[in-house]
């Protein structure tokens, strides 16, 4: 075999050891970011611990029929990156926020669908996806909401207890 096919196999191999291991995986559309506009979503992903790759189509395409999903033939085409992420939300967040803090990057950078814990998510999907918190939010959310009837309760006995001195 040629050394150009063995090469292939190894970077097939590794998209899948990528798929295997993220929680979610976004496909996305890209045309036209510049450098320094890549190298900052690189780095706000590099933050949330997501990873941002850019791969051929038919590589990748590999890596999922080797995996046995066959859903994304369709968004497999065009100039398409990768965001391998350790958790359900964070890729789709990123770029979501990106854009709106963006606008220039709304045409540049366009969420096509994501693998989320083996399950295909198309667009609208994705978008519903980047509009849940992270875990820590949800967590501080669930913690303030145990907290309020205690705290609420400490506030009224207080002010019973000084009503009667």
């Amino acid at each position: 075999m040629s050394e150009n096919f063995e090469a292939k196999k190894v970077v097939v191999e590794e998209i899948k050891e990528k798929i295997k291991a993220s929680k979610s995986v976004v496909l996305t559309h890209y045309e036209r970011l510049t450098v320094a506009e890549s190298t900052d979503l690189r780095r706000k992903f590099q933050a949330a611990h997501c990873e941002y790759k850019v791969y051929k189509n038919t590589l990748v395409r590999k890596a999922f029929s080797e995996l046995g999903v066959e859903s994304f033939d369709n968004d497999l085409n065009g100039a398409t990156a990768f965001v391998f992420c350790p958790d359900e939300t964070s890729g789709c967040s990123i770029i979501a926020k990106a854009v709106k803090d963006t606008p220039v990057l709304a045409d540049k950078i366009v969420p096509k669908s994501a693998y989320v814990d083996g399950a295909y998510v198309d667009t609208e999907g994705v978008k519903r996806l980047a509009a849940i918190p992270s875990r820590e939010v949800l967590i501080a959310k669930m913690l303030g909401c145990l907290q309020a009837p205690i705290a609420n309760f400490a506030y009224v006995l207080k002010a019973i207890a000084e009503q009667k001195s």
